[in-house]
């Protein structure tokens, strides 16, 4: 029940950060200097995943060179003495194990992992929404599934408590604790009103899943905006073998809104020991 392979959805069209994403990836938004994508698939290989699956769609092309080597720039780099940018560059293409499948509609959630289905195969594996970048823990998000998921060989999820005037924007999950952070999980709901919400735990984009979900997907009927929901496909699947949640450890940043960007790239700008000073002294120094 090892799991060696991570699935990263990254078709999706980037409309909230528009002009930006007309011609390059929403993933290849840089937060300081690294685009946000990078960021996700080191979490999964600090939690020890070899192969990484990355479900793009049309125009994603910037993603799959960003993975690749780079002969021009590691040459130029190489010829120029420029030894720390060279070897920051080599480490991105040496990271892990890199494969691509398309999904050439935007159908969903459910159907971009469906999608993995042939590169995944008839073994557990992860799955990463890029949007969330979760840092600020000793042990990676994805790592703290893993562990649960070892213990008790059921699908995953990540959860974390949100106000509630919030919870209506997420998935939300009812269950029990059963210690350490872990909740047994009895139902999943798609965004709620606040007060119909079963609880203040909200689905964050970390899954552990058991490949028969691939089956389930595929028979899941699209909702009225002709999606595959990834809610729908848990639902049933929670239904046929015990399912689990574990309030993660670690602080999260939603990437995929303008305010949480923001916010992201100073957090991670003051973080840096080469910009920190003078960049908490400009901001300091900034006339609000």
């Amino acid at each position: 029940m090892r799991v060696r392979k991570g699935v990263f959805p990254a078709a999706g069209l980037g409309t909230r950060f528009l002009p930006a994403t007309k011609a390059q990836p929403k993933e290849m938004l840089p937060l300081v200097d690294k685009p946000t994508i990078q960021y996700v698939v080191e979490e999964a290989v600090a939690s020890g995943l070899q192969e990484i699956i990355i479900v793009t769609g049309r125009g994603k092309r910037a993603i799959e060179d960003h993975f690749d080597a780079a002969f021009e720039l590691e040459y130029y780099l190489n010829d120029r003495g420029k030894v720390e940018e060279l070897a920051q560059i080599k480490t991105i293409s040496e990271l892990a194990s890199v494969s691509y499948v398309r999904q050439k509609e935007p159908l969903g959630l459910g159907h971009a992992i469906l999608c993995a289905r042939a590169l995944v195969g008839e073994e557990p594996f992860g799955v990463f929404l890029g949007d969330d970048i979760i840092g600020s823990a000793p042990t990676p998000c994805m790592r703290q599934l893993l562990d649960v998921f070892e213990r008790h060989e059921g699908p995953v999820i990540a959860v974390e408590r949100v106000p509630r005037e919030r919870i209506h924007q997420y998935g939300v999950i009812a269950g029990r604790n059963i210690g350490d952070n872990v909740w047994q999980i009895d139902d999943l709901v798609e965004k709620p009103r606040a007060e119909d919400a079963p609880s203040d735990l909200a689905i964050i984009g970390r899954y552990v899943l058991t490949p028969d979900l691939f089956e389930i997907l595929a028979k899941t009927a699209a909702d009225k905006r002709g999606e595959i929901q990834l809610t729908d496909g848990l639902r049933t699947l929670r239904k046929r073998r015990p399912m689990y949640a574990v309030e993660f450890v670690g602080k999260r940043y939603d990437t995929g809104d303008k305010l949480g960007f923001l916010k992201a790239t100073v957090e991670f700008a003051l973080a840096r020991p080469d910009l920190a000073d003078a960049f908490r002294a400009y901001l300091k120094g900034l006339d609000f």
